[in-house]
């Protein structure tokens, strides 16, 4: 028998083959907001430290009074709503990336990446709550 009359065979690979990956954007997406998001959060926060802090008296003045006074404006509601939407999903894109890269068991992320959805969700969902129910004249 020649080699020519041999019959060729591929040997099955030793490895279980694996589903072909889905073809989303979803990281590219994140990628993107994080960068997006940081730059608008920087303005936001450096804003928001510098009327909190430097201007007019500082933090001594910063008492209930100020904040209903604040708060009864549209623009400084928007803007510590805006604030505080990119501040929790930014922190929580971050940490949701931590956990992909850090956490080695599939359980043990599901688990970590739901308390943290549940956090992100409690934590912007309380503070919308209070930014939109704020009433300035309790009692």
């Amino acid at each position: 028998m020649s080699v020519t009359d041999a019959p060729l065979s591929v040997q099955k690979p030793r490895t279980p083959s694996r589903p072909a990956a889905r073809r989303n954007n979803f990281e590219l997406y994140s990628w993107l907001f994080m960068r997006l998001s940081g730059v608008v959060l920087l303005f936001l926060v450096l804003g928001h430290l510098l009327i909190m802090l430097f201007l007019d008296g500082g933090v001594h003045r910063i008492n209930f009074a100020f904040v209903a006074g604040r708060w009864a404006s549209p623009f400084w509601q928007f803007w510590d709503l805006t604030m505080l939407w990119l501040a929790g999903l930014h922190g929580g894109n971050g940490l949701r990336t931590v956990i992909n890269d850090y956490s080695r068991k599939d359980g043990t992320r599901f688990w970590l990446k739901m308390l943290l959805y549940v956090s992100v969700v409690l934590t912007v969902g309380l503070g919308s709550f209070v930014i939109f129910t704020f009433d300035p004249n309790i009692g």
